[in-house]
């Protein structure tokens, strides 16, 4: 078995969620039979059980403070259309855990410690709607609008709801509301001013103690993420004044003294410990590379889960040693990444790189484009580049506007000119990479997933002499189609991002659209996708391939029963083995990695 097959193949496990009133029982989610499912784990007995057994996967999973119940969702096959179900910890027939809700799209969801459970939905028909589900009785509607919102938390005595909306229409700028059991109103928060201002909130907990009002809050006021303490009863806010750089984010300790610090900044991540009285940081040292979740336990010890480009993922404590360890295959290392920053049209653009050790330029080279749009790729472990590290290529991967970790500015960057602006930058590394002697300008590759293989459609048709193929995951292809077939919350998003909807701003969807180009499409194209997928339906990938179809263009489709992306391994490597295999005869790269 190579290795590259191998590091999709070890098992590995999610950092566990453990109940807050009885820190014993913990959740989380492990491949280990092939399949990512949800695992209840006993800490003090040692015993491990698997809670769910379906075809395609299921990974959403919550404990309920107790430890008694596991709260799971349930969609078809993907589609992320389904409800909440639960299972005794001990295990146990599944029961519908909110009887009297229908079917829809997951917004959010709290369980507090008599039972109650406050859950977010969103359908198409609704919009966004939020249910206080008590046991025994009907669920209580509290909270119904068009745009999007979601439940952010409830508070420790059960008595606080805490919501993030975007009913100003900017839905990447939400704001707060704080509101009772009964729906009303006890607070508000909004820093975009009703939409006037780009600056947005997010809800990262209320205080662990009962009676405490305090609302711990992410804000954008300094142009990056950095957290604040409202307290809800009094309105009073306090800036926490963290110096550091990048952004920032934080969970409470357990005894509500502290905050457990996750600071991000130029791809890498670190842990701190805030002391809220003393008003001081303190490191919490970790390794160097990235911090995907991190939680502090009630002895104070920090868990955490860890890995780098060239090192998998572990679970490790502050008190020593690994936490938990998945069994069986370990997964092989892989290359480090280098760091690359590029003079753009929109400021200094940051790539991560990496080549097959002791090789010399020009390589055969991946532009492998990151989905979100928002989010950022990171010295973290990720088995698909290393797969293509494995057969000879050189992997870049480009940080562009719209991405997060870089403030507030470069991720806002992108509105009205979807897609254009990322393949300005991309570019921009793209003359870096082949101006350096990295990249072989014969051979380069485009690839990304969801919004990732949005933009290498978009660049193929917008930039046909660059590339030498592309290969799109689960890409929007065609997008005034997708934007009227995928789920209620993207819609959202995408009026944001576009200032409107394909009705009111037609050209501005035109001028972004792949399919809008892809008749000057001149390379080899791969698509694969979701047959369920919600978010890059699956009707709009097939107007686009018809249009490849109609001229005799070369492309190859792969379709799979799945929504955005598979849980399943198998087919996770089948997919990486497809593309492999397309990129080897359309570029004569060889066949097969160590």
């Amino acid at each position: 078995m190579p290795d590259w097959e191998k590091r999709f193949r070890a098992p590995r496990v999610s950092l566990p969620e453990w109940a807050w009133d009885a820190p014993g029982r913990a959740l989380f989610v492990s491949n280990a039979t092939g399949t990512y499912e949800l695992y209840a784990w006993d800490r003090v007995t040692g015993e491990q059980r698997q809670v769910t057994d379906r075809p395609n996967g299921t990974t959403d999973g919550v404990l309920s403070p107790d430890g008694e119940w596991i709260w799971w969702f349930s969609d078809t096959d993907g589609d992320e259309f389904g409800v909440w179900m639960r299972q005794p910890f001990a295990g146990g027939e599944d029961e519908p855990a909110a009887p009297g809700l229908a079917a829809s799209y997951p917004a959010g969801l709290a369980i507090g410690r008599d039972g109650t459970a406050v859950v977010g939905r969103s359908t198409d028909e609704d919009g966004s709607t939020i249910h206080v589900v008590r046991p025994g009785r009907p669920p209580l509607e509290i909270y119904r609008h068009r745009e999007s919102a979601g439940v952010g938390d409830l508070s420790h005595d059960g008595s606080l709801i805490a919501v993030e909306h975007t009913e100003h229409g900017d839905a990447m700028h939400a704001a707060l509301r704080v509101v009772r059991p009964d729906g009303a109103v006890v607070g508000e928060l909004d820093d975009s001013k009703g939409g006037t201002e780009d600056l947005g909130l997010s809800v990262l907990g209320f205080a662990p103690v009962d009676g405490d009002t305090r609302l711990l809050v992410g804000h954008q006021r300094r142009g990056r993420w950095e957290p604040m303490l409202w307290d809800v009863a009094s309105g009073a806010e306090t800036d926490l004044g963290l110096d550091l750089p990048g952004d920032v984010s934080a969970e409470w300790y357990p005894d509500g003294s502290g905050l457990l610090i996750i600071h991000s900044f130029e791809a890498r991540s670190e842990l701190w410990r805030y002391d809220i009285a003393a008003g001081r940081l303190v490191r919490v040292d970790t390794p160097a590379g990235s911090v995907s979740g991190a939680t502090a336990r009630p002895d104070g010890a920090v868990e955490y889960l860890w890995s780098s480009a060239e090192r998998p993922p572990v679970v490790r404590s502050t008190a020593g040693g690994v936490v938990l360890e998945a069994p069986g295959m370990k997964a092989p290392v892989s290359v480090p990444v280098e760091d690359v920053w590029v003079p753009g049209p929109g400021g200094r653009i940051h790539a991560l790189v990496q080549r097959p050790a002791g090789a010399e330029g020009p390589l055969p080279t991946v532009f492998e484009i990151h989905g979100g749009p928002t989010w950022h790729d990171s010295d973290a472990f990720a088995a698909a580049p290393a797969a293509w590290v494995d057969h000879g290529y050189a992997v870049v991967r480009v940080n562009y506007r719209g991405s997060t970790g870089y403030g507030r500015e470069w991720t806002d960057a992108l509105k009205h000119r979807v897609g254009l602006i990322e393949l300005e930058d991309i570019a921009a590394v793209r003359e870096w990479a082949v101006a350096s002697g990295l990249a072989d300008p014969a051979r380069l590759v485009l690839t990304g997933g969801s919004w990732g293989g949005y933009l290498t459609l978009l660049g193929l048709g917008t930039e046909p002499e660059a590339w030498a193929l592309g290969i799109a995951a689960v890409p929007v292809a065609d997008y005034v189609t997708a934007y009227h077939d995928e789920m209620e919350a993207l819609k959202a998003l995408d009026r944001t991002l576009f200032g409107g909807s394909p009705e009111e701003v037609p050209e501005r969807f035109e001028a972004s659209s792949p399919i809008t180009y892809v008749d000057r499409v001149r390379v080899p194209v791969y698509i694969s996708a979701g047959v369920n997928d919600p978010r890059c339906p699956i009707r709009q990938i097939d107007n686009y391939v018809d249009r490849l179809a109609a001229r005799n263009a070369v492309h190859e489709v792969y379709r799979y029963d799945a929504g955005h992306g598979s849980l399943v391994v198998e087919e996770r490597i089948k997919q990486v083995r497809l593309e492999l295999a397309f990129a080897t005869r359309h570029l004569g790269t060889r066949a097969e990695g160590r």
